[in-house]
């Protein structure tokens, strides 16, 4: 996968286009990401010993990969990663800019 936990994204497609986040956390095997304040849903919480209040809490649900790109910050946009070798060590870089990303 081209996104790894804590990079920096933006949505290309669906409810949350245009929005930037940070990648929270990442599920390679069913290719979704969680990004921090985008697709926020509402969860029905009961009571637990943990949590003595229950209610309705927001919390970010899952994105598929293909819907968001990493953003450049130098670019100030998203861009494409593609992968060199570097020193024997595969690295991601930036197709638009091509500064190693890692």
């Amino acid at each position: 996968m081209h996104i790894k936990k804590g990079d920096t994204v933006v949505v290309i497609s669906g409810k949350d286009k245009d929005k930037k986040g940070k990648v929270l956390e990442v599920f390679p095997k069913t290719q979704r990401i969680l990004i921090e304040g985008v697709n926020m849903i509402k969860k029905h919480q009961k009571p637990t010993q943990q949590m003595q209040q229950g209610g309705i809490i927001n919390q970010e649900g899952p994105v598929h990969i293909s819907n968001v790109m990493f953003f450049d910050k130098k670019a100030n946009k998203g861009v494409r990663i593609g992968y060199k070798v570097e020193d024997g060590k595969k690295v991601r870089i930036s197709k638009k800019t091509g500064e190693i990303l890692d």
